[in-house]
């Protein structure tokens, strides 16, 4: 079922709100602040407290994604740095986002590789079981 979120109120999310909604811990949102990795300033209350709007919300679940690809921070950071400086680069991040692309499809066909022979020894096994022969697989140590 689909969760439905209520809006956010106009003086913005605590950081414990703001954690359950992007799925990362307090820690991750300060984290990400102090590396500069959030495009615009979080909101501060008068006590200091930080207070997160639907931008800033929407910017971290941008970050989680490509953390969750493998971007690197240092890349991330650029990113940031890119989006925050407004327009004129859109060019540089295309750039960085089509390279970014590349490596995650080069991943996903190394992962795809892994999981043919994985596929490949699970048939084997499942073979030799059905078979009553599985006692016959090799192990390492065991003459054979």
């Amino acid at each position: 079922m689909l969760e439905v979120k209520s809006p956010i109120p106009a003086e913005g999310l605590t950081i414990a709100d703001a954690a359950r909604r992007t799925g990362v811990s307090a820690h991750t949102l300060r984290y990400y602040e102090r590396a500069g990795l959030v495009v615009t300033r979080v909101d501060r209350t008068s006590g200091g407290r930080r207070r997160y709007r639907q931008l800033d919300l929407d910017w971290i679940k941008i970050c989680t994604k490509l953390r969750a690809t493998g971007m690197p921070i240092k890349t991330i950071r650029r990113y940031a740095d890119l989006v925050a400086a407004g327009r004129g680069n859109e060019p540089e991040r295309l750039a960085l986002l089509e390279e970014h692309r590349a490596d995650v499809l080069a991943r996903l066909a190394e992962l795809q590789e892994n999981l043919t022979l994985i596929d490949r020894k699970i048939g084997v096994y499942r073979g030799r079981l059905e078979a009553g022969d599985a006692d016959g697989l090799w192990a390492p140590g065991r003459p054979g």
